[in-house]
């Protein structure tokens, strides 16, 4: 049997591949991004905290879908932007297992939430007379806690799974983030392959079984042309998402250069949820109106 060195820290690749005059213009470009979406995201709950026309379930979850991405963001964001002018880029095991965790509880709750304001428009469309029975306060909360603890009980199996292997040899990660794939190439032993498929076998499966019932809710609310336009913040959401997934999981393996690689993967971990403010606040009417609203009273008082 080999005499294998057991990895106690694995160093993250990241931007370093990257021309070092290039980095500084990376570093101010992805964190501007980063604190627009933070400050994004904080303006469109708070705004729903302080307007009591938007005290709905609809805004319900779209303020639990901002706070999904607030802690996605800081999960990932703050480690690249450190890295990306740090000569020192190593993680330890331990804050390797956490930051996975947390990143895969919190994308893991945002696809589930998307999954929740399908089903919420399907009700306020196709049964308007009981949407407030249907959809009580007590109803949306558990709901809303029922996608928390399914992103946290994905984010625990997954973590789980890839640190009960063992790592030895290389612990070069070429990524900005202890992302799955990436750390289950360095993992050593014959399950390897098992697990790697397993791992993608249940994310998919998760994903894909979101997108099929927020699918099937959009098809029972197609026909309904007059009220489908409080639909398109959400579907413009779902279609980023899950399109910025696609290129991150179901890329085919080709000859991408590691640049483009990481480029591409900060497609879904940056891109996503900076667009989501945008989005919610220029496609949804209501909620534009009710930060003018804010805004005007701030400003004239």
């Amino acid at each position: 049997m080999p005499n294998y060195s057991i990895v106690s820290e694995f160093i993250l690749v990241g931007f370093s591949t990257f021309p070092q005059h290039l980095l500084p213009a990376f570093f101010l470009f992805y964190l501007l991004m980063y604190l627009f979406t933070l400050l994004g995201n904080l303006l469109i709950m708070a705004t729903i905290w302080s307007e009591h026309s938007l005290h709905t379930p609809m805004y319900l979850f779209l303020c639990a879908l901002s706070t999904s991405e607030i802690l996605f963001t800081v999960a990932v964001t703050p480690r690249m932007l450190v890295d990306m002018l740090s000569s020192h880029r190593s993680i330890t095991f331990v804050a390797c297992a956490t930051q996975m965790f947390f990143s895969f509880t919190f994308g893991f709750t945002h696809s589930f939430l998307l999954m929740i304001m399908g089903y919420d428009r399907y009700v306020a469309i196709c049964h308007p007379l009981r949407y407030y029975m249907l959809m009580s306060i007590r109803t949306c909360a558990r709901l809303v806690s029922w996608t928390w603890a399914g992103g946290s009980v994905m984010g625990m199996m997954v973590t789980l799974i890839v640190f009960h292997l063992t790592f030895c040899g290389s612990n070069v990660i070429h990524h900005f983030v202890c992302h799955v794939f990436s750390l289950l190439k360095l993992a050593c032993g014959n399950e390897n392959s098992s697990v790697t498929l397993g791992v993608i076998l249940m994310c998919v499966s998760a994903l894909m079984g979101c997108l099929f019932l927020i699918i099937l809710s959009y098809i029972f609310i197609v026909g309904r042309h007059k009220t489908f336009s409080t639909c398109v913040s959400h579907l413009t959401i779902v279609i980023v998402h899950y399109s910025f997934a696609s290129i991150i999981y179901l890329k085919p393996k080709g000859s991408h250069s590691m640049d483009s690689n990481t480029l591409m993967a900060t497609t879904y971990t940056v891109f996503t949820p900076f667009l989501s403010p945008i989005i919610f606040s220029l496609r949804n009417k209501e909620l534009k109106n009710a930060i003018k609203k804010s805004f005007q009273r701030k400003f004239s008082s």
